[in-house]
């Protein structure tokens, strides 16, 4: 119930990139097709299984929004059932899973990142350390395979995990035999049918991150970006991983003196640490910092440290720990509701203007245009999902694709570019891009003389710029 609650709250200002993902589930659901627009195959869905879930409960309940709420409800459920046999398996009290659902529930990050596959991510990694610690091989590889599928970068946890078990060689055949058998299916059919094994996006947001198209930002420093415009909402998200370290230190001392709770909170440790390899991946690839990349560590660290509270504090202790537990929960849904209810933007957000406005220019966009092609001004989520008409950009139109992969091979090691033509052996490279009768711009400055249609936008991060709609060049 709290969960439904708290969707009705967020749905209003679900983020840009969430509705790219409602238009692939609502193109599938209703037309069986696998595109962000109604016309034209595309690969530009981060996450395989988060569309295809999606577009399952969007047939369903006929409305792709509604759908993300019970995708949502249902992640959260199985979060909590993961834990709870965590908790019962590593010896834990039984608040420690309430505790940790509470933390992830209101952490301003993960709120901002409903309708993404956080959320899926989080229940996947939970189940999949629930199956290595109830040492069950062939469970630990179907849950890999489905992680694969939510975001291929997961299976950085998931090998990470398998490798740190007790004796990892035995039974490894199993886990990886399920492993392939879940996930293979969906890769091989992308590589060959849809031009690549992985999506587009991979290309899209490593390229974004080689122009520097955030300027200084990017994952490292992302933070600070946040902090800039929400400093309350960013010091909340980012305290897990605060206290994890500290955590994390204490945890080895305790390691090194073999006492016991060290060695019952091992697999929470290992998790934590699998977070942080993953970060530093991220670190190293120099991606722009989109919050929702931010979500598996801050997810690895928050039961990190539930988990260490529920199994180093005394009993005589636990009293005030769950206080100042309390404490941050206050203090987080207090910061929610700051803004006024319902709130017009996410708690984190890097979008131009509200999903709200969005929406509208859409409406606006799919009366002026009749019919044309409009190029987007680098934001396509919302536009695409209510305009109704082609909003066109490289995740909407595969033409873009192949000027943006040579780019990407010009701009990496021989190594790189292996994969990339690996990846992209059967994509159709004869597409090209669609003509463009309008085109969307966001200027700061002097109008253009010939705009047909102009919206005021605003947003935390990026101020207050206008929105023009006019002739394309």
């Amino acid at each position: 119930m709290a969960s439904a609650v708290v969707f009705l709250l967020v749905r209003v200002h679900l983020i840009d990139d969430t509705y790219i993902t409602l238009s692939y589930a609502r193109n599938l659901a209703f037309h069986g097709h696998w595109g962000l627009l109604a016309e034209g195959t595309t690969n530009t869905a981060t996450s395989p299984l988060n569309v295809l879930c999606l577009a399952v409960l969007t047939f369903v309940v006929r409305d792709a929004v509604f759908a993300a709420g019970v995708l949502y409800v249902v992640c959260q459920v199985l979060l909590v059932l993961a834990l709870r046999r965590l908790g019962a398996a590593t010896g834990l009290p039984g608040w420690f899973p309430v505790l940790t659902i509470t933390a992830l529930t209101v952490n301003p990050l993960l709120v901002s990142s409903i309708g993404m596959e956080v959320e899926l991510g989080a229940a996947g990694l939970a189940w999949l350390l629930t199956f290595s610690v109830e040492g069950r091989p062939f469970a630990f590889g179907l849950v890999a395979g489905m992680v694969a599928l939510v975001r291929v970068d997961l299976l950085i946890f998931a090998v990470l995990i398998f490798v740190a078990r007790r004796r990892p060689w035995v039974d490894a055949r199993r886990s990886v035999r399920a492993a392939v058998l879940v996930a293979a299916p969906w890769f091989v059919f992308s590589w060959v049918v849809l031009g690549a094994a992985v999506p587009d996006t991979v290309v899209i947001k490593t390229l974004q991150g080689a122009r520097r198209a955030w300027g200084q930002w990017e994952f490292g420093n992302g933070p600070g970006l946040y902090w800039q415009g929400m400093p309350g909402q960013t010091v909340l998200a980012f305290l897990p991983v605060g206290l994890a370290v500290p955590a994390g230190l204490y945890w080895l001392i305790l390691v090194v003196r073999r006492n016991s709770a060290g060695r019952r909170l091992l697999p929470f440790a290992l998790l934590g640490a699998a977070g942080a390899v993953y970060s530093l991946a991220y670190v190293q690839l120099r991606v722009p910092p989109y919050h929702w990349y931010f979500g598996p560590g801050i997810v690895a660290a928050t039961v990190f440290v539930c988990a260490a509270t529920a199994g180093f504090v005394r009993r005589a202790e636990r009293g005030l720990s769950l206080l100042l537990v309390a404490a941050l929960v206050l203090a987080s849904v207090a910061g929610y509701a700051r803004a006024g209810l319902p709130r017009d933007f996410a708690p984190l957000t890097s979008n131009y203007t509200s999903s709200e406005q969005y929406a509208q220019i859409g409406r606006d966009v799919a009366r002026l245009a009749g019919g044309k092609t409009v190029a987007s001004a680098d934001e396509i989520g919302v536009l695409a999902y209510t305009c109704g008409c082609a909003i066109i950009d490289v995740f909407s139109d595969r033409g873009l694709m192949p000027h943006a992969i040579t780019e990407l091979e010009a701009r990496t090691g021989r190594l790189t570019r292996g994969l990339l033509r690996v990846n992209f052996a059967f994509f159709d490279d004869t597409v090209r891009p669609r003509p463009l009768d309008l085109a969307l711009r966001r200027i700061n400055g002097t109008p253009p003389s010939n705009y047909l249609a102009t919206w005021t936008i605003s947003a935390p991060l990026s101020g207050t710029a206008q929105l023009y709609l006019v002739p394309a060049p």
